[in-house]
C-alpha cells in the first residue's frame, strides 16, 4: 500500500477492558457439511471456483459474478427401521449474478459443479437433489466497475469483514467435536451417523454444556432400542474426546418412549433436508467454521462471491490473516479482533476503516500501536495473495 493510500483509510486500534475468555456467558454453534445450510453454503462455493477456473482459462483473468445465493428446498421421506425411502427429491436453486462464458455454458457448469461437490462430500445419492440454474448475467455498471480497476480491483460494495484471534476454550471444542463427528475413523465406527449434524456450545463461568443434532441412518437401525443404544454410545465416545468435564446432549427431541419411527430423528439420507428442514447461504458457519454471536461478526454470505472485488468475502478473509498475525506477532497481544470497510468503487486494498480491538497482557502503548498499523498495512499491500488463495480454494468459505 503506498503512502497516498495509506492517508486515505481511517485507522483506528484500540484495547478493550476485558478479554473475551474471561466473560461469564458464551455461546457459539457449528453446522456439519451436511446440514442445510452448509449444503448451499458449499454448493454456492464450489460454483465459484468453478467460474474462477473456467473465466481464466478463457479470459485470463476472472470476470464479474457473484453467486452467492441459493436456496434448498426440503424433499419428502418415509423413514423405516432397515431402510426407508425419499418420496420427493430436495430441490436446490442456484441464483446470482454471471458474466457470460464463450462457449455460452453457464447453466451446465452450474448443474456440474454442484452435483460434482454434492458427490464429492455426501454418502447419500446425489440423484436425490434436483439442481436448478438461475444465474442471469450482471448489472452494466457492476460489470463496468469490475474492469475498471488498474493493478486492483475495484470495491464492488459497500460493505464489511470481521476476523478474531484466537478462539475461546469452548470455540476449539465445538470445532474439535465437528471435525470428529466428519471424520472417516467416526464414520467408520457408528455408521449409522449421518452428515447431517449441528454442535451448540455453551459455557457458564467455568461449566460448558453441548447440544448436538445428529441425524441417523434408517437402513443403519432396526429398531427403536438399537436407535437409543447408539446414540448412547456416540454420546460416550464424543464426551471421551472433549477435554473438559462437560454435559453432552444427542438429539433431545426424542421421544423416550417411542417405539416406532416418529419421535426420533431418523432419515433415509442421514439428511434433514429429505424432510424436515430447508437450507438457504450465508445462514451457516462463518469463515472460522464457528457461528459466534458473542462476538463481532459479519452477517455477509461469503460463500459463491467474486473473490478479487467482492469485499464481503475477500474483507473477511484478510480480517482473518490480519488478527491471527498480531496474536503471534505483536508481544503483548492475547486477543485481536479486526473490522474492515469498504467503499464501493474504492480499490480494495484501501479500505474506508480498519478498526483493530486489542486483549492486552500489559497496556497498549505506542510501539505496539505502530506493530499492529504496520501489519495491517503490510496484509492490505499483499491482498492480491489473499485473493489468489481464494480463488484456488485454500481458504475455507464456511
Amino acid at each position: 500500500m503506498d503512502n497516498r493510500k495509506k492517508d486515505v483509510t481511517r485507522f483506528v486500534i484500540t484495547a478493550c477492558e476485558r478479554l473475551h475468555r474471561m466473560s461469564e456467558v458464551e455461546m457459539c454453534e457449528h453446522k456439519g457439511i451436511g446440514h442445510p445450510d452448509s449444503l448451499c453454503d458449499g454448493v454456492a462455493e464450489a460454483v465459484s471456483l468453478a467460474l474462477n477456473h473456467a473465466y481464466l482459462q478463457a479470459y485470463g483473468r476472472i470476470q464479474h459474478y457473484n453467486v452467492d445465493k441459493a436456496l434448498l428446498i426440503g424433499g419428502e421421506s418415509q423413514p423405516r427401521f432397515g431402510g426407508g425411502r425419499v418420496l420427493t427429491p430436495m430441490r436446490l436453486i442456484l441464483c446470482g449474478r454471471a458474466s457470460p462464458l464463450p462457449n455460452a455454458g453457464l447453466a451446465e457448469l452450474v448443474r456440474t459443479a454442484a452435483y460434482h461437490y454434492l458427490s464429492e462430500n455426501l454418502r447419500c445419492d446425489p440423484a436425490l437433489f434436483e439442481i436448478e440454474c438461475a444465474v442471469r448475467s450482471g448489472s452494466p455498471n457492476l460489470q463496468q466497475a469490475f474492469g475498471r480497476g488498474t493493478s486492483l480491483a475495484l470495491a464492488n460494495d459497500t460493505s464489511f469483514g470481521i476476523g478474531f484471534s484466537p478462539y475461546s476454550p469452548i470455540e476449539n471444542q465445538v470445532l474439535q467435536l465437528g471435525t470428529l463427528l466428519h471424520s472417516a475413523g467416526f464414520q467408520a465406527r457408528f455408521p449409522a451417523a449421518g452428515d447431517d449434524y449441528k454442535i451448540m456450545g455453551a459455557r457458564v463461568g467455568d461449566r460448558m454444556t453441548f447440544t448436538v443434532a445428529l441425524a441417523l441412518i434408517d437402513r443403519e437401525i432396526h429398531h427403536a432400542a438399537e436407535y437409543f443404544a447408539v446414540k448412547q454410545a456416540i454420546t460416550e465416545y464424543l464426551l471421551a474426546s472433549l477435554a473438559f468435564p462437560c454435559d453432552l446432549a444427542i438429539n433431545t427431541l426424542d421421544d423416550p418412549g417411542a417405539s416406532g419411527v416418529d419421535g426420533i430423528y431418523l432419515t433415509v439420507s442421514g439428511l434433514s433436508a429429505e424432510q424436515g428442514d430447508d437450507g438457504q447461504v450465508g445462514r451457516g458457519n462463518r469463515m472460522n467454521g464457528l457461528i459466534t454471536p458473542c462476538r463481532s461478526m459479519s452477517l455477509e454470505a461469503v460463500a459463491g462471491k467474486n473473490p478479487v472485488s467482492h469485499v464481503g468475502k475477500l474483507y473477511d478473509a484478510l480480517a482473518w490473516e490480519i488478527a491471527r498475525a498480531i496474536v503471534t506477532e505483536v508481544e503483548g497481544v492475547e486477543e485481536a479482533t479486526v473490522q474492515l470497510l469498504s467503499r464501493i468503487g474504492q480499490s480494495v486494498d484501501c479500505p474506508a476503516l480498519v478498526a483493530i480491538e486489542l486483549g492486552c497482557r500489559t497496556p497498549l502503548n505506542e510501539a505496539m500501536r505502530q506493530a499492529v498499523q504496520n501489519l495491517a498495512y503490510a496484509h492490505l499491500s499483499d491482498i492480491e495473495r489473499t485473493t489468489a488463495r481464494l480463488v484456488r480454494g485454500d481458504l475455507p468459505a464456511f
